[in-house]
């Protein structure tokens, strides 16, 4: 078990439906920072599109192909969602490629049902914490953050990370839900949102961002293409948990 874990989260303009483009734009990043994640925003190769039969790829095709070759090159762990096709369906899949294989998958539990993604990507039916270098991670895709109850921390999970497409018109719901899901699940929470514009016109302004289980902001990335590594403390989230038991009174429930 690592006592930290070292992230690295990628603040990138999605260039749309060009995945040659967004990968070849990824891959020198890899070679400037150090750390044990990476982590893409969501659909990171295509941008959050309601049209994947244009784009969408199997999970033989080039996309997570290139997810494993670095994650293998460089011995580091790579995430971010990508638009999947799989036995006539497509999905708004989280990926998770190790040097050693592919972590579980996790499929969009909710999909966006104001843009219509809800007919177009086959909705999730498992709730998923991948284990990597002994930090339990829970997975979620951007509007995943809006439902407590889909987030609550009942599997004991170190890390609450979500990967995104958030418009500017709600960011301030991006903000102040990520810090929610800290604080009530006494995890650290992660962040990775897109900037840029994409075809239909939504305007997205970053704010990625991490914070520790207390809601104590760690960073809080502008509105630029960056990329910044945050070190999560495993240690200091055991002795807080400690100190404030807060999840022994947690509720129990059933999630349908």
């Amino acid at each position: 078990m690592n006592s930290t874990l070292r992230i690295a989260l990628v603040q990138m303009d999605i260039a749309w439906h060009q995945t040659i483009k967004n990968l070849d734009y990824i891959t020198p990043l890899f070679k400037q920072h150090e750390a044990d994640l990476w982590v893409l925003p969501e659909m990171f190769a295509t941008g959050f599109t309601m049209s994947p039969s244009y784009v969408a790829q199997p999970m033989t095709g080039s996309i997570v192909d290139w997810m494993k070759q670095q994650a293998q090159a460089h011995k580091i762990a790579i995430g971010g969602s990508v638009s999947i096709s799989e036995n006539n369906r497509f999905y708004n899949r989280f990926v998770i490629a190790t040097p050693e294989r592919i972590l579980e998958t996790y499929d969009k539990y909710h999909p966006y049902t104001p843009s219509g993604e809800s007919s177009v990507y086959t909705r999730g039916n498992k709730i998923i914490a991948v284990e990597y270098k002994g930090w339990r991670i829970r997975l979620s895709i951007c509007y995943d953050l809006r439902f407590p109850v889909f987030a609550r921390n009942t599997d004991d999970y170190d890390v609450f990370l979500c990967v995104a497409n958030w418009p500017k018109a709600r960011i301030q719901a991006w903000n102040a839900l990520l810090r929610a899901r800290a604080i009530e699940n006494m995890s650290y929470s992660i962040g990775v949102n897109r900037i840029g514009k994409d075809a239909y016109r939504l305007e997205y302004p970053g704010h990625s961002a991490v914070y520790d289980m207390l809601g104590n902001e760690i960073c809080h990335m502008k509105k630029e293409p960056s990329v910044q590594v945050v070190q999560l403390d495993k240690a200091f989230l055991q002795k807080t948990r400690k100190k404030l038991p807060f999840l022994h009174d947690r509720d129990r429930f059933i999630l349908e």
